[in-house]
Formats: C-alpha cells, structure tokens, sequence
C-alpha cells in the first residue's frame, strides 16, 4: 500500500496488532464502528470453538450495541488472501475497508467488504 493511513485507521491497526501480541496468536483485529468505538481482538482456537480475529472484533461490537462499521484492520502472519471479509460486510454493508498489515504493522493491502 503507497497511500498514508488515515490516523483513525492507523489507530485500528496498532489496536489488532497488540491483541495479535498479547494473546501470542496468529491474527488480531480490530473494528471501528459507525460512532467511532473500537474493537480488538485476537483468533480464537479451542476444541469447541474456533472464531478469526476478525469474526470476534465484529462479534464484539455487536454485542456492544454496534449498528454499523467504518472500518476494519487484521494483523496476521498469514497471507492477504486468507482474510475473509464477509462478517464485516455483514455489519457494515459492502465497501468497508479491510486493512492488513503484517506482523510489523506495515499495512499490505486495503480489501472492500
């Protein structure tokens, strides 16, 4: 990505890059919703259950009371390709920006919901 991050977006991407830290876990993400809230959280991998960062960060805000996303940021050490997008459209219509971002933070691509 050449273009400079908005500083909310930027914002997003440092918060799902500390949950991928602090629960030592492949992916973090995080949301911001319509009234600018934010959401982090880290994959979740249990025998019962397994949920991406992302499908939590959404899950998050929906709980919360979220109604709708601006934003989206996934930190992993997988590829690009690999972030699926769909739960966010799910909340924030399509079009949302998805970032990823390497494990560094740098930011690889932006994807559309």
């Amino acid at each position: 990505m050449s273009d400079a991050l908005d500083p909310e977006d930027a914002k997003i991407l440092i918060l799902a890059r500390s949950a991928r830290a602090r629960a030592a876990a492949p992916s973090g993400a995080a949301v911001r919703d319509a009234d600018g809230r934010t959401y982090a959280a880290a994959d979740v991998t249990l025998p019962s259950l397994r949920l991406t960062a992302l499908q939590l960060a959404v899950a998050s805000a929906v709980s919360s009371g979220a109604t709708g996303l601006e934003a989206a940021a996934v930190v992993t050490d997988g590829a690009a390709g690999g972030v699926d997008t769909a739960v966010v459209s799910d909340l924030g219509g399509p079009g949302i920006p998805v970032y990823v971002a390497g494990p560094d933070g740098t930011p690889i691509t932006a994807l559309r919901s």
